[in-house]
């Protein structure tokens, strides 16, 4: 079980997250998506792409950057929930990557870190 700061921590980034998208021309379509097999911080399109979205929050360096915290595992995970998703909706004939945001609340401000296509569909 998670410890109520490391959750709190990723909540406020998920918020700081999606303020963030929409002001950078993402439409949210959804928070939090939960399915069978896990769960996708935020789904947003972006022109006429999909967008999967993974949020990373820290409140320091102390541990690395956060999107050092996306390894294999978690993008193996991703592309399973991001089929799921595509496969539920229907959506077939569709452009679809994977994002990752990096937030670093830091004293003076919070460090905000977009990486575009951050990685490839894992399909096995």
């Amino acid at each position: 079980m998670k410890d109520k700061s490391k959750i709190t921590t990723g909540k406020e980034g998920e918020c700081i997250a999606a303020t963030f998208l929409n002001k950078n021309g993402y439409r949210i379509c959804e928070t939090n998506f939960r399915c069978p097999i896990g769960e996708i911080d935020i789904i947003a399109k972006e022109k006429d792409t999909l967008v999967f979205i993974e949020v990373k929050t820290r409140k320091s360096r102390e541990l690395g950057y956060p999107e050092q915290a996306v390894g294999i595992k978690k993008q193996r995970k991703m592309s399973q929930l991001a089929l799921w998703y595509l496969q539920q909706k229907k959506f077939s004939d569709i452009k679809a990557r994977f994002d990752v945001i990096a937030i670093t609340m830091l004293p003076h401000g919070d460090e905000i870190k977009l990486i575009k296509n951050a990685f490839d569909l894992i399909s096995s």
